[in-house]
């Protein structure tokens, strides 16, 4: 199962990439919230603190927030979302 599809680039997603160090990723709907957690640690390399989940119109996006040594825009950056 591929756990994480793509990240999302929203007004919204960039903002909380901003202030709360946070990424938002659409994600497989059957992931758990600790294969999102282990999938993004091993993809990024980077520490994770939490993962929140949301389902909306059948599609799960995640809310991955990083360790303050990881900054998301670092990570942002290398997918090219910024």
């Amino acid at each position: 199962m591929n756990v994480i599809k793509h990240p999302l680039a929203t007004e919204k997603s960039i903002r909380m990439m901003e202030s709360a160090n946070t990424l938002v990723f659409m994600v497989d709907i059957k992931a758990t919230k600790f294969q999102i957690k282990e999938a993004v640690e091993k993809q990024f390399t980077a520490k994770v603190l939490a993962v929140r989940t949301n389902i909306r119109n059948s599609e799960k996006r995640a809310y991955v927030r990083f360790a303050k040594e990881t900054p998301a825009i670092d990570i942002a950056t290398n997918l090219g979302l910024m």
